[in-house]
């Protein structure tokens, strides 16, 4: 069975009003003093009001979820010593002037990419899955493509931006698509030129490495894995645990058709970019474009479609039962970017939407 791992970005704000504080690098020599030689799970990212961990790689989605959960409530832990907690959302509601980490290669960055690096403060999902070579992992991007825009709008957790509803559901996939290697892209046909695409792009001299290359999917750099990088950070970890089941068969259903010899469609990324777009608009909320179609059709049809794409490999890693009912929950709840919008609904202030998201986080 193939395993998955994790990686959230969760958004470190004060604990009592909820605004963005640059404590990354307390948080994250707290959680060293804790580990004392360990395997430290917490990482820096480009911004000191962020805060990354990574899970194991796991084959039990049920250990997957504990560990996620353990990790989300471990980072609040560390915070609060500082008067600060995490909170999973995509980009911060309320304003914020964001604060470049330490470091070289971030200093770079906001040297060469200005305001566009500046304004990264966003907080995706990154989900890896295990594959046998660089040939299938290439075999399975080329067939996962029209689904990916289905899973940035089933984690649509970004709605407002700097103090203002966005009008979309995942404002963070708009704000991160101005980086220029990001987004869906065309069909590679095989390692050698996936790996010749990547060596062109990083000649051109824009970008930095291979670190760099921010495909809505690509091949780890670092792991044997596909890393599927569409998502944003979830608010509920029951939805990023659905996305990781989803995402494993996803992969498997992809390396079983090239394995039988099918073809990947040949969808363009103009129609990729726009199924994207239309993701991030509207999130479970309206219309998505039919990965099989590219057409119209309601979210909920889109999901379901999703399920039934990938129904023979949640069947056989034993996924079905528990991805059919968190499907329904996210169904019923909705989007992180609904919730988040009901939140300040009632309490009709984005201080106190962010603290209970917060809450709701870790608890």
């Amino acid at each position: 069975m193939r395993s998955v791992g994790v990686e959230e970005e969760l958004l470190l704000v004060d604990a009592d009003n909820g605004e963005p504080r640059a404590l990354a690098t307390a948080v994250l020599a707290s959680a060293s003093r804790e580990a004392d030689g360990q395997d430290e799970v917490f990482e820096a990212e480009l911004h000191r009001q962020q805060l990354e961990f990574a899970t194991s790689p796991r084959t039990d989605m049920g250990e997957l979820a504990a560990e996620i959960d353990r990790c989300r409530a471990e980072a609040a832990r560390h915070a609060d010593g500082l008067g600060a907690t995490v909170a999973a959302l995509g980009t911060s509601p309320l304003p914020v002037s964001p604060t470049i980490g330490f470091g070289e290669r971030y200093r770079w960055l906001a040297d060469n990419f200005g305001l566009t690096t500046h304004e990264q403060l966003t907080c995706g999902c990154h989900v890896h899955v295990s594959v046998a070579s660089d040939e299938e992992g290439v075999a399975v991007l080329d067939r996962i493509r029209p689904w990916l825009a289905v899973l940035l709008a089933m984690s649509s957790n970004s709605p407002f931006w700097q103090g203002q509803d966005s009008k979309y559901s995942s404002y963070r996939s708009r704000v991160w698509g101005r980086w220029p290697s990001a987004g869906p892209v065309e069909v590679f046909g095989s390692a050698d030129r996936y790996h010749e695409r990547i060596r062109a792009m990083i000649d051109t001299g824009a970008l930095l490495d291979e670190g760099m290359i921010y495909f809505d999917a690509r091949l780890s750099h670092s792991y044997p894995t596909v890393e599927i990088r569409v998502a944003d950070v979830c608010l509920d970890s029951s939805t990023t645990v659905l996305l990781a089941t989803l995402v494993r068969a996803l992969v498997e259903t992809a390396a079983r058709q090239w394995q039988a010899g099918q073809p990947p469609a040949r969808h363009g990324v103009e129609l990729l970019r726009l199924a994207s777009w239309r993701a991030a608009r509207s999130g479970l909320e309206d219309q998505l474009v039919h990965p099989l179609t590219m057409r119209p059709a309601p979210a909920e049809a889109v999901l379901h479609a999703l399920f039934d794409h990938v129904r023979d490999a949640l069947e056989d890693s034993g996924d079905t039962d528990s991805a059919r009912e968190l499907l329904a929950t996210l169904l019923k709840t909705g989007s992180g970017a609904r919730v988040q919008r009901e939140l300040l609904a009632r309490t009709g202030d984005l201080s106190a939407m962010v603290t209970a998201s917060a809450r709701r986080t870790h608890g």
